[in-house]
C-alpha cells in the first residue's frame, strides 16, 4: 500500500473487526485516511499509545507504548523517560500514512499525551473525564455544564467538550505549557473535590467505584505525566464504531449518547460544520494564574 509516498504491506485487509457492522481492517484504514485532516492537528507531536485489537473488538486488546522494531523507519518517534526509570520510544502520529499504518496494525484507538514532545513534562491541556455510574446520560451532560459554568463564572475561562465515544464526556481547558504535570494534577484534584463538595448529589471525586453511588465521577487522573486520553476523532471498540467527537456546547442539549457519532455518520456531520476544536489552542489559559485563583477560591 502506498500513501503520500510511504509504502508498506498490509495483511488480512478483509479481516472483520466490528462483527455486527461487518467493518473490516480495510474499513478502519480508510476511516483513518479520510479523517486524517481532522485528527492530525490534535495529535501532532504528542507521544501516542496504541490500543490494539489483533482479533477485532471482540478479541483480546492491549495497550502498546514502545514502537515495535518492525515498524517502518519513516514513522516518526520520540524517546522519553519513564517516571520509574528507563525510557520508551513513542510513536508520533504526525502523518496520514502513520495513522493508516497503525490501523493496519490493529490500532483501533490511538491515545495521546496531554503534552507535546517540546515540553513533555508540561501539559498544554487539562481534562475532566466525566465517568457515569449508570446508564443515565443526562447526568453526564449536567456534570459537563456544571464544570463549564464553574470556570466561566469564576474565571471567565472557555472550556471545550467532547464525547469519548464510550460512555462519558471530556471537558477540556487548553493551558500554556508552563507548569509541570504534578502541579496540574494537584490543582485538578482540588477542583474536582471542590465541585463534588458544591454538588454532592450529582458529582463525586471518589476513586473507588463502590463509593460513588449513582453520581458522576470527575476523573482527573489523566492529568499526570505519561497518562493518555483518547484522541479526538478516534474510533472506539464498541458496536457501530462510535467516534470520540468534539462538540459545540450548544450541541450538548440534543446529544443523546456519548456514542451518537460513529463511522457511518461522522463525515456527514463534518460536511455540515467545521471542527469545533479547530482553534482550541489559540488562547490557552495561563495556568499559574489559574492555580492561584482556584486555591484562593
Amino acid at each position: 500500500m502506498k500513501i503520500a509516498g510511504k509504502t508498506f504491506e498490509v495483511n488480512n485487509k478483509e479481516k472483520v473487526f466490528y462483527p455486527a457492522e461487518k467493518y473490516t481492517k480495510q474499513d478502519i484504514m480508510e476511516y483513518y485516511q479520510k479523517i486524517s485532516p481532522y485528527i492530525l492537528p490534535h495529535i501532532k507531536n504528542r507521544p501516542l499509545t496504541m490500543l490494539r485489537y489483533p482479533d477485532g473488538i471482540k478479541g483480546k486488546k492491549f495497550f502498546q507504548k514502545n514502537t515495535p522494531d518492525y515498524f517502518p523507519e519513516w514513522i516518526s518517534t520520540k524517546k522519553l523517560p519513564k517516571k520509574e526509570g528507563g525510557e520508551v520510544e513513542y510513536i508520533l502520529g504526525n502523518e496520514e500514512a502513520t495513522l493508516v499504518y497503525l490501523a493496519s496494525q490493529a490500532c483501533v484507538t490511538p491515545h495521546i499525551w496531554l503534552s507535546k514532545i517540546e515540553n513533555p513534562n508540561k501539559p498544554d491541556k487539562l481534562i475532566f473525564d466525566l465517568d457515569p455510574s449508570d446508564e443515565d446520560f443526562s447526568k453526564v451532560k449536567t456534570a459537563a455544564q456544571i464544570i463549564r459554568e464553574f470556570f466561566r463564572e469564576n474565571f471567565k475561562i472557555q472550556t471545550y467538550v467532547m464525547t469519548t465515544g464510550s460512555t462519558g464526556l471530556h471537558v477540556v481547558i487548553p493551558i500554556k505549557p508552563e507548569v509541570e504535570f504534578d502541579k496540574v494534577l494537584k490543582i485538578s484534584q482540588k477542583t474536582a473535590q471542590h465541585l463534588a463538595d458544591l454538588y454532592p448529589e450529582k458529582l463525586t471525586a471518589e476513586v473507588r467505584k463502590n463509593k460513588r453511588e449513582n453520581k458522576i465521577y470527575v476523573d482527573v487522573m489523566r492529568n499526570a505525566y505519561g497518562q493518555t486520553a483518547v484522541a479526538p476523532y478516534s474510533l472506539r471498540a464498541r458496536p457501530k464504531a462510535p467516534v470520540a467527537t468534539p462538540l459545540d456546547w450548544k450541541e450538548l442539549k440534543k446529544l443523546t449518547s456519548a456514542q451518537q457519532y460513529n463511522l457511518a455518520n461522522i463525515f456527514k456531520r463534518l460536511g455540515k460544520k467545521e471542527d469545533p476544536w479547530k482553534n482550541i489552542y489559540q488562547n490557552p489559559v495561563k495556568v499559574e494564574k489559574l492555580i492561584k485563583e482556584i486555591e484562593d477560591l
